[in-house]
């Protein structure tokens, strides 16, 4: 296998959907056993939903809760090798770029210290509900969110932390994200993409349609090979700036075996392992430790390693083998 660092998101809310509470106990012990000790990444979200907060997105997504605390304590995301990758989502229901800057001044304030990884937006290259891309302003967002970003973290003495942003690709998967390319590749590298210290891959090529198997492989490395050479290049982002898979998943449902999503998993990661030294790829993460809410069928609700009761599926003993081979 190859260097890939590997982590995953390990909490229970997916978009709008969420089981029973997160138990800090079973997650400490499940992530444990994935990383066997090695650097792991963890990957949290906070949104930020306007000024005023839109109420029924505030009641599902709790961001002022999250400002003041993660799925688990501080200390646990830089003991046993860790490493906390902070996603800050821009989902007001109008543009608010003021309040955004005002959002990401306080994640950084509240956890600048303990993030190793920054992502600014998720996937504002597709416009679906509950994902950036549907949000007015959200190409200003990106790009101005970036570099305020990087002069907060380094006037705060935290050179370290890395910055980027996350696509969902490639463009055929979801119809087209011509818009989104076209306004970074008009921008001076010195007002974006010299803040750029990776980009983040959604990737989900059977997630939410079933693809054959076989087809599998193809996908995946399409879509890695697709954001290298065509995507990355147009926002000025040379082969330097590394790619990570910042969400990659499979589920189980009425129609998608346990078994099934062990084999497709091990497919997929397998495949991103062997060609992340073709096209840099340094991470991967994995979406994620447990289900939404198992009881649901659909795709978005049984993403998980586990039930959302923590039991284990067959796809947490491949993740986990995986990871101690790399």
């Amino acid at each position: 296998m190859s260097g890939l660092t590997y982590g995953i998101y390990a909490a229970n809310q997916v978009a709008a959907t969420a089981g029973p509470p997160d138990d800090p106990a079973a997650i400490d012990g499940l992530v444990s056993g994935l990383s066997g000790g090695r650097p792991f990444v963890v990957r949290e979200y906070m949104h930020f939903l306007g000024t005023p907060a839109d109420p029924e997105k505030a009641q599902i997504l709790a961001p002022e809760r999250r400002m003041r605390e993660l799925t688990m304590p501080d200390q646990w995301y830089s003991t046993g090798n860790r490493r906390l990758d902070l996603v800050l989502c821009y989902l007001p229901t109008e543009r608010d770029l003021d309040g955004w800057l005002a959002f990401i001044e306080q994640a950084v304030h509240r956890y600048g210290a303990i993030a190793r990884f920054l992502q600014i937006t998720l996937e504002p290259n597709f416009k679906l509900p509950w994902i950036d891309g549907s949000s007015p302003g959200v190409l200003d967002a990106l790009t101005t969110g970036t570099c305020h970003a990087r002069r907060l973290l380094d006037a705060a003495g935290h050179r370290d932390v890395r910055i980027g942003f996350s696509v969902a690709e490639p463009p055929e998967f979801l119809g087209g994200d011509e818009e989104f390319w076209a306004h970074l590749e008009a921008l001076a590298p010195a007002d974006f993409a010299a803040h750029v210290d990776y980009v983040g891959l959604g990737l989900y090529p059977d997630a939410f349609s079933p693809v054959p198997e076989p087809a599998l492989a193809g996908l995946t490395e399409h879509a890695l090979r697709h954001l290298r050479e065509q995507s990355m290049p147009r926002a000025h982002l040379g082969p330097d700036v590394p790619i990570h898979v910042a969400e990659n998943g499979t589920p189980t449902g009425p129609d998608r075996t346990p078994d099934d999503q062990a084999s497709r998993l091990g497919i997929m990661i397998r495949t991103v392992a062997a060609a992340a030294t073709r096209y840099n790829v340094t991470h991967y993460e994995l979406f994620g430790l447990r289900d939404a809410d198992s009881a649901r069928a659909e795709p978005t609700a049984q993403l998980g390693l586990t039930t959302s009761g923590y039991r284990p599926k067959p796809a947490y003993d491949v993740y986990r083998k995986l990871v101690a081979e790399s």
